[in-house]
């Protein structure tokens, strides 16, 4: 969704653009806004529930209850001062120019006509149809409607997202030399005021000089550089600079929020389930949750079985993941049987995310895993629901996202790495390196 200062445009709401964000009315300025009468049918499909798209479809539903009075489908009412007006378009069936060309009577072609039908009406204003599906997007340009996504919480520059992490190249050498003794830290004052670096709060750094090299971390407040060591957690050794990076922000007591994101094969998942491992006794509960994106978009009812085994397939790969921890030690060790009590006693829960609902989540090391598939209202919602002492990790690889609406920009994982770059109380950090296999890697490269 673009807008301009210039020229008073109208703007047609497709049905998902209002289930990403139920706030999206405000956000068209001085534009006017039309919403067709399908897509008021379709959210009436999606009011009863507890995903989030279930919740931005009441929320909507009430919005638009306040703009009383039968001007909603007649002329339009104000949304408010320096905003447009937002009307509810009644139509007749499908234009046949659309039936002729979409042979199909859907909900998608009946918007679709209806935008067709308000361009017509509208000679002086720019129509333009708002959706965040492809598909329709192109099928409106067919037929001459302008079409646009909208991007209202889309990052502008993926290319240039923070990736938590930066090399300084000759670096002082004695400098280095001093965070290899006691206290392993040394102001920063005196040892970065020359880097052309940016420097934000938790941000990891490797520093090197000729053969001479360290890890370091810059300190929450920013005034302490100290020496990152390489730790293994619970048998898992971290292969390279990023993991050990990764692994000191997951093991970090005093950041609440952290988010890991790379491809497949880097070990974000394995990296942060161990690590929730290593510092259990801090916590109550380890949970860790993934979204299963059919059952937020679709329905999974077509599985077979029970609720149970419909979700079995999506929640595989973290039991893969904990099982390879779990191996780590032989069956008679204490880790090795630690793991399997605390999935009896509950004391670690796999479950899908729309299950973490109405639970209590202060003390949890909670782990949101393929946090990619989720939309930045929905990353919102979890963040603000964790309470006093939990920790929570979103991991996830932005360039593949499964969600039909969501892309490298407009993603929740995304969005909030780019908005809490710089807090004292987050950590980010990119893995860039496959660790899988050297046929993995090539496949994850190539492919």
């Amino acid at each position: 969704m673009k807008s301009s200062k210039t020229s008073r445009k109208t703007f047609v709401l497709d049905t998902n653009v209002i289930l990403h964000d139920s706030n999206c009315i405000t956000q068209f300025k001085e534009h006017d806004l039309v919403i067709p009468i399908t897509v008021i049918e379709e959210l009436d499909h999606f009011k009863r529930g507890s995903q989030v798209i279930n919740l931005n479809a009441r929320e909507f539903a009430r919005t638009l209850d306040n703009l009383t009075g039968s001007a909603l489908f007649n002329g339009g009412v104000l949304i408010g001062k320096g905003r447009g007006k937002v009307s509810i378009a009644l139509s007749k069936g499908i234009r046949n120019e659309i039936r002729e060309i979409f042979t199909e009577d859907t909900p998608d072609h009946r918007i679709l006509s209806t935008a067709l039908d308000v361009k017509n009406k509208k000679q002086n204003s720019q129509v333009i149809l708002v959706s965040k599906d492809v598909n329709l997007r192109m099928k409106a340009k067919a037929v001459g409607v302008l079409a646009e996504d909208y991007t209202t919480d889309k990052i502008i520059n993926v290319e240039e997202l923070y990736s938590g992490m930066d090399t300084i190249e000759n670096y002082n050498h004695d400098i280095i030399e001093k965070l290899y003794h006691p206290p392993f830290e040394i102001p920063m004052k005196s040892s970065l005021k020359k880097s052309k670096t940016e420097l934000v709060p938790n941000k990891f750094l490797v520093l090197r000089n000729d053969s001479h090299s360290v890890l370091a971390s810059i300190d929450q407040g920013k005034q302490i550089l100290r020496k990152v060591d390489k730790n293994p957690v619970y048998g898992i050794k971290p292969r390279n600079a990023e993991q050990t990076f990764a692994i000191d922000a997951l093991t970090n007591i005093n950041l609440p929020l952290v988010t890991i994101t790379g491809k497949a094969g880097t070990g974000k998942t394995l990296l942060a389930l161990a690590s929730a491992l290593s510092v259990k006794k801090n916590y109550r509960q380890i949970y860790i949750a993934r979204p299963v994106v059919p059952l937020s978009n679709k329905d999974i009812g077509y599985l077979p079985g029970d609720v149970e085994s419909k979700l079995a397939p999506y929640m595989q790969p973290l039991w893969d993941n904990l099982k390879v921890i779990q191996d780590q030690y032989g069956e008679t060790e204490k880790q090795h049987q630690q793991i399997t009590q605390m999935v009896k006693d509950q004391k670690l829960v796999i479950e899908p995310l729309s299950y973490i609902r109405g639970r209590s989540l202060q003390r949890i090391f909670f782990i949101v895993d393929e946090a990619q598939n989720l939309t930045p209202h929905e990353i919102k919602t979890i963040i603000t629901r964790v309470g006093e002492g939990a920790k929570i990790v979103l991991t996830g690889d932005i360039y593949q996202i499964d969600h039909p609406y969501l892309d490298s920009q407009s993603n929740g994982l995304t969005y909030l790495i780019e908005h809490f770059k710089g807090e004292k109380l987050y950590a980010h950090i990119n893995l860039e390196k496959g660790e899988r296999s050297e046929i993995a890697e090539l496949a994850s490269n190539l492919l």
